[in-house]
């Protein structure tokens, strides 16, 4: 693959994602292991922790359950230029009537088409919000933008630089046991959240789900993984369940913004958990 434009700038998520941890990279410095050669993120999203931690490792393995974002990273990685071309496309045509006329195409079959249509669709959709119906269709309203930037072109390629050492594979977060077994591995978890009361709900996104059991399953994942040695992270609400399904390890709290709330007056800042294998220096 040539990319066109090679530049040292830090690669950048190129998809708004709910959950995204690019506004908490500072908060996170301090939490990440000193020492890692491999990477391993089972829950992908927008990749914003990858895009900082891949300068210092060796080896990345990055991977989701969402066979569509999947099929866009692995796009990214492997013929950018032909996406960006696709992109500039998408740009040209925008309009209200163009959105709900790709938002309907379910039937593409190009991986190269199924992505550009994925990013179109994160660029312009109502908050950059990715949800699924019950048949795993986009559902989500076109958004208020007056000139979206759909084709990021130096992102993408940054993006592309990046992501070239790396595995991206779909798939369960249990499949990291497969693949991080030493303390040279660093798995980073960043899950659906679980619900901080019974009105609120982060786990909805996708037909899937995330529920209690989950957390639990997940939950035991981290521990096996820790017993071994490997270097665990994982970001959740901050709530008793999972105080209690963690109690024993390191846990911290960070302040968050909610962003997702369709009532600006709603989002403000919210206590998140940060919880690690290892301790973690204190400030």
């Amino acid at each position: 693959m040539t990319i066109a434009l090679q530049t040292r700038c830090q690669p950048r998520p190129f998809l708004k994602w709910a959950g995204g941890k690019g506004r908490l990279l500072e908060q996170y410095r301090r939490y990440f292991p000193a020492q890692f050669r491999r990477y391993h993120e089972p829950f992908l999203g927008g990749g914003a922790i990858f895009f900082h931690v891949q300068q210092f490792c060796d080896q990345a393995v990055l991977a989701d359950l969402n066979e569509e974002l999947v099929n866009v990273y692995r796009c990214v990685q492997a013929d950018v230029e032909a996406l960006i071309a696709l992109l500039q496309r998408h740009q040209s045509a925008h309009c209200r009537e163009y959105y709900y006329q790709m938002r309907a195409q379910t039937q593409l079959r190009s991986p190269l088409s199924r992505a550009a249509r994925l990013i179109y669709l994160n660029k312009t959709c109502f908050n950059g919000l990715y949800r699924e119906n019950r048949q795993g269709h986009f559902n989500v309203p076109m958004g208020r933008y007056k000139n979206p930037k759909i084709c990021d072109e130096v992102t993408l390629r940054q993006a592309a630089i990046a992501l070239q050492n790396t595995d991206i594979v779909c798939g369960k977060f249990t499949q990291v046991l497969d693949q991080a077994t030493t303390a040279q591995d660093f798995v980073y978890f960043d899950p659906p959240y679980h619900p901080i009361s019974a009105t609120s709900s982060f786990t909805g996104y996708n037909r899937y789900g995330f529920r209690a059991e989950d957390q639990q399953r997940l939950q035991q994942t981290f521990v096996a993984l820790a017993q071994r040695g490997v270097q665990v992270m994982l970001s959740n609400s901050d709530c008793e369940f999972i105080r209690d399904l963690y109690a024993g390890f390191h846990i911290q709290e960070i302040q968050a913004s909610r962003a997702i709330n369709s009532n600006a007056k709603r989002r403000g800042k919210i206590s998140e958990l940060v919880i690690t294998s290892y301790p973690v220096p204190s400030i």
